[in-house]
């Protein structure tokens, strides 16, 4: 069943994301994942949620994203991350196709 992450980030270093940028593709594409959303136009239509920079991938499944997460790939990109955002990450089960 597909899996997908969901990242609200608030940018605070806008030089070091985009190194982060740079090198998490690759990472993505390792474990199966691909970017649905990377930070486009957004309307809130509904509550109070104010997202600054909105990111969705999706990885086949839920261990699949864990396991990106916590990659020694990733591991770079991750601190770069950190270090350039406040970052929300969820992971969240898809519905199965059909």
């Amino acid at each position: 069943m597909p899996a997908y992450i969901i990242v609200d980030m608030d940018v605070t270093d806008p030089a070091l994301l985009e190194e982060y940028k740079k090198l998490t593709p690759a990472t993505i594409a390792r474990y199966g994942g691909r970017f649905l959303v990377r930070g486009g136009a957004f309307e809130t239509l509904e509550g109070d949620w104010h997202p600054k920079r909105l990111v969705v991938l999706e990885f086949p499944s839920v261990d699949r994203a864990k396991a990106w997460v916590n990659s020694a790939e990733y591991a770079p990109a991750r601190a770069l991350r950190q270090r350039a955002s406040n970052t929300n990450l969820v992971v969240v089960d898809g519905v199965p196709p059909g």
